[in-house]
């Protein structure tokens, strides 16, 4: 639940009230959420957190690594639900958001400098639960976002 803070990125658990900020972390290529306060410390968040942007949240397309030749795709909503996709799959991210329209997007593609504030925290079992079940996404191209 913590992809990105694995190896050599200190980190702790989301709270909730948690004022949060996406952050490419140092020496790494990955990014994530840290406090606004602690911006070298990775916040972990478990699956089914409710998490809420200050404003509509912006992601890299998956080809921005060739030189920005696309503009970065913006989601509707401001509102989103932490958990893990391809679990199956190794030396992949698994961390993401899903939104309430559908769409999927990798934590690690969410642009820097985005604020967010943690709502809820899920029950234990749920979590559980969540983490478990495979994330679902709509077969529209546009619903996934790597």
């Amino acid at each position: 639940m913590c992809d990105y803070s694995l190896h050599a990125v200190a980190s702790r658990p989301a709270k909730v009230g948690d004022k949060l900020m996406t952050t490419k972390f140092a020496n790494t290529l990955t990014r994530g959420f840290s406090a606004i306060n602690e911006p070298c410390v990775a916040v972990c968040v478990v699956p089914g957190t409710e998490i809420a942007f200050d404003e509509n949240v912006a992601c890299e397309h998956f080809l921005d690594f060739l030189g920005n030749w696309r503009p970065s795709k913006r989601l509707l909503g401001t509102v989103a639900r932490f958990r893990q996709i391809n679990q199956g799959c190794q030396n992949v991210h698994h961390d993401a958001l899903e939104f309430p329209n559908g769409q999927i997007a990798l934590l690690t593609r969410l642009l820097e400098g985005q604020h967010a504030t943690v709502l809820q925290l899920p029950a234990f079992p749920d979590a559980l639960k969540e983490a478990a079940e495979p994330a679902h996404a709509s077969t529209a191209e546009d619903s996934f976002i790597t």
